[in-house]
């Protein structure tokens, strides 16, 4: 068996792997909380240990802490910003809904390196926690992490994907296919008109996600146990987001409102929301490249996707759209992530939401899928499938519903005759609209010209 050392919190003694750099409240929480296996998202642990650096230094400003202890918990907590030790973070997603056992996870874990730094005991509570509560802490981190995540990962992908988009654009100007509304045939469009609604999608979503980020820089941070302040200096929230800010280069600051902000996760329901709007604007366009992919014989066959790998382990040479069906799940999973942070959201009972590390996880979660979707998308489906012009000509020339261009010199109910005729014996509208009106062939070709119709 692994060999224990004993450490004491306020309900008494607990055993504690030797190697572990954290302590009794976490052990508590790792042995009461075995619900999922999985621990809180890196990002959001990398987050908190840019919390707890900033809260470090704007102790010090206000000489709460002495300079050389809060230099080595700075340094600590950092570590941990940069990737170091998050083996030390098993605390399941699932906990306490304040997300105490976490804040007190990487409480310990910086006390204990920065211990060992500072050659005398900093202590988890008074120390590394000073001016803080989990309560405040943990609804910080999940701006944070949000924001950074916003900035460094999905907004990337997302322009990625828009400049990926708008190259096709260029390169099929002169594609006309058949468009379709009911999955029927309709009036023609060319690929680079559906591609830029494609492209409209995501700019319109991405706008919508920017118009939250103002408040998801205001932090809860400086209102501690309940909203109050109490504990922690007035000053303290404003050197808190001056220390954040000169870190990450954002524009965090306080929170209008502390009760607001502990109270209720209002801004992440509302990010959410926005993030299931980009998802929904994925799997439209993922499923539009499996259709468009169909085939390649008897579906639409209109473009061809790239081949990344065998699509069978029963049929030899078959191929699947394996991109877009992967986006797609992802996208079903951001939508279904959704609906638990909206349910998590109606729990701010009183002064405190207690479905903290759910919200963490799922947002984080959605932000991930999300960008990566946007980048899979851009570099290995969108950027180079091929359009398979022979066929989308065939289609474009039977198609009887370009017979609407002629509804000005034959009237509708004429116009039904000749696409009724046309579908029956599978002959192009051109021919048939000729052998039933008396307009002459040049007229016809020029009404029924797709370039002139898009």
């Amino acid at each position: 068996m692994s060999k224990v050392r004993v450490e004491k919190d306020s309900l008494g003694e607990v055993e504690v792997p030797v190697s572990a750099l954290y302590g009794a409240q976490t052990q508590r929480a790792i042995d009461n909380f075995n619900i999922s296996g999985l621990p809180l998202p890196t990002s959001f642990i990398s987050s908190l240990g840019i919390v707890k650096a900033a809260a470090a230094r704007a102790n010090a400003d206000l000489d709460l802490l002495e300079p050389a202890m809060a230099k080595c918990i700075t340094e600590a907590a950092l570590s941990i910003a940069e990737g170091k030790h998050h083996d030390q973070f098993p605390v399941d997603i699932f906990q306490t809904g304040s997300g105490t056992s976490s804040n007190m996870n990487a409480n310990e874990v910086i006390a204990t390196l920065a211990t060992q730094q500072l050659g005398q005991t900093v202590h988890p509570n008074d120390h590394v926690n000073c001016s803080q509560s989990s309560n405040d802490v943990v609804p910080t981190t999940i701006h944070v992490s949000a924001e950074q995540a916003i900035t460094h990962s999905l907004v990337p992908a997302l322009h990625q994907l828009e400049g990926v988009i708008l190259d096709r654009e260029g390169d099929l100007q002169h594609s006309i296919k058949t468009g379709r509304t009911h999955l029927m045939d309709a009036m023609p469009l060319s690929l680079a008109q559906e591609l830029s609604g494609w492209r409209t999608q995501l700019i319109m979503a991405g706008e919508r996600i920017d118009a939250i980020r103002p408040q998801l820089r205001q932090l809860a941070q400086g209102g501690t146990a309940v909203g109050t302040g109490i504990n922690a200096d007035s000053r303290f929230a404003a050197r808190f987001c001056f220390h954040l800010n000169e870190h990450t280069g954002q524009t965090f600051q306080p929170a209008q409102n502390y009760f607001a902000a502990l109270a209720s996760q209002d801004t992440a329901v509302a990010l959410s929301g926005q993030l299931k709007s980009l998802a929904v604007a994925l799997l439209k366009i993922a499923n539009d490249l499996r259709w468009m992919n169909s085939g390649p014989l008897s579906g639409l066959g209109e473009i061809s996707l790239r081949p990344l790998q065998p699509g069978s382990s029963i049929m030899p040479g078959k191929v699947n759209p394996v991109i877009p069906e992967a986006v797609a799940m992802a996208s079903a999973q951001v939508i279904g992530n959704d609906s638990a942070i909206t349910i998590a959201g109606q729990s701010g009972n009183f002064q405190l939401n207690v479905m903290l590390p759910l919200i963490a996880q799922n947002l984080l979660q959605s932000i991930r899928l999300l960008a990566n979707s946007c980048k899979s998308l851009a570099e290995n489906c969108i950027t180079d499938f091929k359009v398979n012009a022979e066929k989308i000509e065939a289609n474009l020339a039977k198609n009887p519903i370009l017979v609407t261009a002629l509804n000005r010199e034959v009237g509708y109910n004429k116009g039904a005759e000749i696409a009724k005729r046309a579908y029956q014996e599978g002959r192009p509208i051109l021919e048939v609209a000729a052998q039933m009106t008396d307009l002459p062939m040049e007229k016809l070709a020029k009404l029924l010209d797709p370039k002139k119709l898009i």
